[in-house]
């Protein structure tokens, strides 16, 4: 009974899958024919479109502001964080190793450490010194001086009635107050030097610490002088600062003894302080400002030089009061 009933059940499943297979075919036909429409439909509508002329596409303009600035892409790579698990192949440890010197806080050893050796730098010879006596001067080019005279910051010998009238020489305040150097840098003086001589063309009377022969050679070229001062650390500060000093002007201490009062102080009232006078070379500098070559104030030539030209001056007011005098 039980392989009947199979019999007839693998014999009837044919007839009963037929009605499927030919829905199946009829629904396949019926897409084919959609398909066939659509692709239809699609060819029309392209030849359409290409008969009928397209408008171009408007652009889009983005403006670069504030609000959407930003690095290239790729122009600032993350840095790689330490001690933030073994992912980020810098954990534990944190590329530092298993204990060590070099794995404690604070660690590593000095550049120059070689392993226990004498270090480099000890082993090489000492040469040289530090001259603690040395006078360091400020170098002062006669370019530069030229520079500042063509600027208008410095002063030059002017004429009058097609005569030059002399002018007192320049001194180192005047290239400290033109801002050639500042006071500050000033500790022992300014040194004349000779670089830009070729530009020199202004007669000018200078007065400074040390000087060059190229540097004397090209300011007499053109009609200047040059005379080296010394000046100590006193008096070099009463040239640049002369405000810190009092009224210069002296009162006799014989005249008007009665007349003076006295502050609370126990200091007259009508006496003042003077202005220091410079101090003579010290020995080891003597032969320097005795020299002509360096055109020292102490070489007999140029105190005989400025002895004639104040005789020059004596007798040229001599010959105006006696013109003065015949006139009346």
């Amino acid at each position: 009974m039980l392989s009947r009933l199979v019999s007839r059940a693998v014999v009837a499943r044919p007839a009963a899958s037929a009605p499927v297979l030919a829905s199946m075919c009829s629904s396949s036909s019926m897409s084919m024919s959609t398909s066939a429409s659509s692709a239809a439909s699609s060819a029309t509508a392209s030849t359409s479109s290409a008969s009928t002329p397209t408008h171009p596409s408007k652009e889009l303009i983005t403006y670069l502001t504030l609000s959407n600035i930003s690095d290239n892409p790729g122009a600032i790579k993350k840095k790689r964080r330490i001690g933030r698990g073994i992912g980020s192949s810098k954990g534990k440890t944190s590329g530092r190793g298993h204990k060590g010197q070099k794995a404690r806080a604070g660690r590593g050893v000095h550049p120059s450490f070689e392993g226990g050796q004498t270090k480099l730098y000890k082993r090489l010879p000492k040469r040289g010194f530090t001259n603690v006596h040395g006078e360091d001067m400020v170098p002062v080019n006669v370019g530069t001086i030229q520079d500042y005279i063509d600027m208008g910051r410095l002063r030059v010998p002017s004429s009058d009635n097609g005569e030059e009238k002399e002018a007192p020489p320049l001194t180192i305040k005047d290239l400290v107050d033109a801002g050639i150097t500042n006071s500050t840098s000033v500790k022992h003086g300014i040194k004349l030097l000779g670089k830009g001589r070729h530009r020199i063309r202004s007669p000018i009377r200078l007065e400074v610490s040390r000087a060059s022969a190229k540097a004397i050679a090209a300011i007499e070229s053109v009609g200047g002088s040059v005379t080296t001062v010394h000046y100590n650390r006193l008096a070099l500060r009463a040239l640049l600062k002369p405000e810190k000093f009092d009224d210069t002007t002296t009162i006799d201490d014989h005249e008007d003894e009665d007349d003076d009062e006295e502050d609370g102080d126990g200091i007259g009232v009508g006496k003042r302080k003077i202005v220091p006078r410079r101090a003579r070379p010290p020995p080891k500098l003597m032969p320097y400002y005795t020299s002509y070559d360096k055109r020292g104030y102490l070489a007999p030539e140029v105190q005989l030089k400025r002895i004639e030209e104040r005789l020059e001056k004596v007798s040229v007011a001599d010959d105006d009061d006696d013109d003065d005098d015949t006139t009346k």
